[in-house]
């Protein structure tokens, strides 16, 4: 950080009481009040350099006391104290800290060249233009001090002139970057990287208050010299920077319930506004961003169009996402409430189905879009399986996602039996209904070997389920063994002989449907029989049941 030191005597500024006056033989006579501070001064140092002073003792004698008000001065006593030191030569140092307050104070004195030449504002603006803009960090410390006065800093031009100095500096090359900045990401030292990373700007710049960091942002946008990623992770840093109350997997009811109502507005401005500046590419911020802040809408209460823009962005990139990325607490989580927000999750893919079904087939390649709903399909059937855990988590809830995802993005359904044997497993308390219900969304057909064998064991699963199952495994074996044993000759035979063959479909279709009906009766006494008298079903038992097809479930 640069600085200015004018003056060179020693500060002899003391405190008695609520009074600020000076070491001094002479008597005061300029008594100027501000606020609850009085300060005992001299007409003969000051006027020469206040051309406002000058005007209000106009009509005094040289000998007279004069006492004004000087409650308005922008910056206050602080401000003031400074104009008064710089009359009375007393050494101080003019830092971007302090600017802002020292030149708003000195114009409001009208301590300008043309009233005393070498005066106070133009000793101010030429450190400002040959110091503080040429720097990085002085330009952005200086455009955060301008939030204490934020009128008379914009009417003066400094908050337009460190904008202006500031975009200056992140458009150029990282190359020629020779300045100092802020750059803490983990794993990032700068020992090891003699390259400046493209992102070097934006720690920095998300120091800033929400407005002027806009203003920077859409004035970068507004060039089309960086990247849309780039853009997207300055918006990425400053929410985390601004909003981290809210972190995954930890409720917060009750940091909700003492959340002042204050801090409450302004991260709703906060996300709001980051909203509103996310490039409109794909891509631009991660999926994972878009889930973050769509569950910190929930909690800061931000508007319906928000929301609906994020869930809109979120499912255009859905695909892309992880489990942990979905894995957010309910906004309203409380000890009788589910704690993932699977509701959340739920509206995103709602919203990706209905993107998915308007596109045209014609327009795009078929292909990609079936490979993109099929991974979203296992993406949610992992999730289920992170969430089947939850013991609060009620059978409509966790069947209502499942079935939200169509049947062409389920190839198999191996994921989905994991699922729900984990939710049965967590929830011993369900009802026969209930069971039924998480188990109907299980498609048989749809299972590998390997886990039909798992579930013809799992005492968890309904009896139907399990029979259901067993007639899937045995259909297979049956198919698998007749083809085996086709010779080729009898299916040349057979392919040639279409009378023969119509034949024998109708008599096979005819004894599958005497087998329907026998099953259906036999199937209602194997019920009765497991609700009265709790029956145990043994797998090696397999011809004492009849097999149940999937449409009579």
């Amino acid at each position: 950080m640069k600085f200015m030191k004018l003056g060179a005597r020693p500060d002899t500024f003391y405190t008695e009481q609520a009074t600020r006056t000076l070491i001094s033989d002479i008597p005061a006579d300029l008594v100027i009040k501000i606020n609850d501070v009085t300060y005992m001064l001299h007409k003969f140092l000051l006027l020469p350099k206040c051309g406002l002073l000058q005007r209000l003792c106009y009509d005094s004698s040289d000998s007279e006391c004069v006492t004004l008000d000087l409650h308005d001065i922008p910056g206050g006593g602080d401000a003031f104290e400074l104009c008064a030191k710089f009359c009375y030569g007393i050494s101080i140092n003019i830092s971007s800290h302090n600017y802002v307050l020292a030149l708003c104070a000195a114009k409001f004195l009208r301590m300008k060249d043309s009233v005393e030449k070498g005066n106070f504002v133009g000793k101010l603006e030429s450190f400002f233009n040959s110091c503080i803009l040429e720097g990085w960090k002085d330009s952005m410390a200086t455009l955060q001090t301008t939030a204490t006065l934020p009128e008379w800093s914009e009417n003066l031009g400094i908050v337009r002139k460190c904008i202006d100095s500031i975009i200056e500096k992140i458009l150029t090359p990282p190359p020629q970057v020779k300045w100092s900045y802020t750059y803490t990401r983990p794993g990032y030292t700068k020992k090891q990287h003699h390259s400046v990373p493209r992102d070097w700007w934006t720690e920095d710049v998300s120091d800033l208050d929400i407005d002027l960091f806009r203003c920077i942002i859409m004035a970068i946008r507004s060039t089309y010299v960086l990247p849309p990623q780039l853009i997207g992770e300055a918006l990425h840093v400053y929410a985390c920077r601004w909003l981290p109350g809210i972190t995954k997997l930890k409720s917060s009811s009750s940091s909700a319930s003492s959340q002042k109502d204050e801090s409450k507005v302004r991260n709703q401005k906060i996300l709001e506004t980051v909203v509103s500046m996310i490039p409109a590419d794909r891509g631009s911020v991660s999926i994972g961003f878009l889930f973050r802040l769509l569950s910190i809408s929930i909690h800061v209460g931000a508007s319906s169009v928000t929301k609906t823009e994020l869930i809109r962005r979120a499912s255009l990139q859905f695909e892309e996402a992880t489990v942990s990325d979905l894995l957010y607490p309910n906004s309203t989580s409380s000890s009788d409430q589910n704690y993932y927000d699977i509701e959340l999750v739920q509206a995103v893919l709602e919203t990706f189905l209905k993107v998915w079904k308007r596109m045209s087939p014609g327009a795009v390649d078929n292909s990609y879009f079936l490979r993109s709903v099929r991974n979203v399909g296992k993406l949610i059937d992992s999730y289920l399986q992170v969430v089947a855990r939850d013991d609060n988590m009620p059978v409509s809830k966790f069947v209502s996602l499942a079935e939200t995802v169509p049947g062409i993005a389920r190839v198999e359904h191996d994921e989905l039996y994991h699922a729900i044997s984990i939710y049965l497993k967590m929830h011993p308390e369900l009802r026969k209904e209930e069971k039924k219900r998480v188990c109907g969304i299980l498609e048989c057909q749809k299972l590998s070997q390997e886990v039909r064998g798992r579930a013809v064991k799992n005492e968890l699963l309904p009896l139907r389920t399990v029979v259901q199952v067993l007639y899937f495994e045995q259909e297979v074996k049956g198919s698998r063994e007749s083809s085996r044993t086709q010779k080729p000759h009898e299916i040349v035979v057979r392919d040639s002989n279409k009378e023969d063959k119509e034949e024998m479909n109708n008599q096979k279709s005819k004894r599958r449907s005497d087998g329907n009906k026998l099953a259906e009766r036999r199937r209602d006494t194997v019920e009765e029989t497991q609700s009265d008298t709790n029956l145990e079903f043994h797998p090696n038992k397999l011809n004492q049941i009849i097999p149940i097809k999937k449409a009579d479930r």
